[in-house]
């Protein structure tokens, strides 16, 4: 793994906002929607979530996997790429980059108990089915597997400033804007002083000295944090306990299932 952020493959595949959250012209052809489009991506990113915890890996294993999801349909269209399949193979290759490996094997069974428990056969799949996955996503990857993370500048950040008492509180934001794609746009530290602004002025803490003293572009700091807020404001959670669920407001989960039916329908 390249040890400098700024000269990884991950800083030059940083994409403009304007290329995230596009939906693919195949997607479009089976209906579904830019808020659609979103509902799934947060959707799956829980059941990555889920998964995880199931098969006991790091956080940064799922974060990377989270990552891969969802560089994969920054370019990739969900008509192609099934979502409950490139969910667990993202979370498979994840676990292999990050030198955690969980077997293939595993995740089906945990795949196959969770289709039992719920009665539904929506993310069954077999061995088989994740191994020749990961081959295709590799290939929609470009095969560049390094991702660095907001969690380590966070540590770092608040040691250097002194608010290490908010260090809860401001992991709890880090995990939550793996929701987002903001992964995709800004480089990891930008990411982790949102969440420290964020933070900073939810403790009611003044942090505008040390700020400055970090000569950052703010402009960039505040957009974060504002679309992290407007992100809260759009779902419910169940704030800083891990990687919270989301309760969707109004009939979102309905959405969910009416949209990833569109996905397995002819045109």
């Amino acid at each position: 793994m390249a040890a400098n952020f700024w000269t990884s493959s991950h800083y030059k595949q940083l994409l403009d906002p304007e290329e995230v959250d596009v939906v693919h012209p195949l997607d479009k052809e089976k209906g579904i929607t830019s808020e659609e489009f979103k509902l799934i991506k947060i959707h799956m990113t829980t059941h990555i979530w889920r998964l995880a915890q199931q098969v006991k890996v790091r956080q940064r294993v799922y974060a990377t996997a989270v990552t891969y999801f969802r560089r994969v349909y920054a370019r990739k269209s969900m008509s192609e790429y099934d979502p409950h399949l490139v969910a667990p193979t993202c979370l498979y290759l994840a676990s292999k980059a990050e030198e955690s490996t969980v077997q293939a094997r595993l995740l089906v069974f945990y795949i196959k108990k969770a289709c039992t428990d719920d009665k539904s056969q929506k993310y069954r799949c077999e061995q088989k089915d994740i191994l020749e996955m990961e081959m295709k996503l590799l290939e929609a990857l470009d095969y560049y597997l390094v991702v660095f993370h907001p969690y380590r500048p966070l540590l770092q950040l608040l040691q250097d400033a002194g608010m290490t008492d908010l260090t809860h509180t401001s992991w709890g934001l880090v995990n939550d804007t793996y929701k987002m794609d903001l992964i995709l746009i800004y480089p990891p530290h930008m990411i982790a002083l949102a969440c420290i602004y964020i933070a900073s002025v939810l403790r009611d803490k003044e942090t505008t000295a040390w700020f400055e003293e970090l000569r950052v572009d703010m402009n960039i700091v505040k957009n974060i944090s504002m679309e992290i807020l407007d992100f809260y404001d759009s779902y419910r959670f169940d704030a800083f306990k891990g990687i919270p669920e989301v309760h969707y407001k109004g009939n979102s989960e309905e959405k969910i299932n009416a949209a990833l039916n569109k996905l397995v329908m002819k045109p």
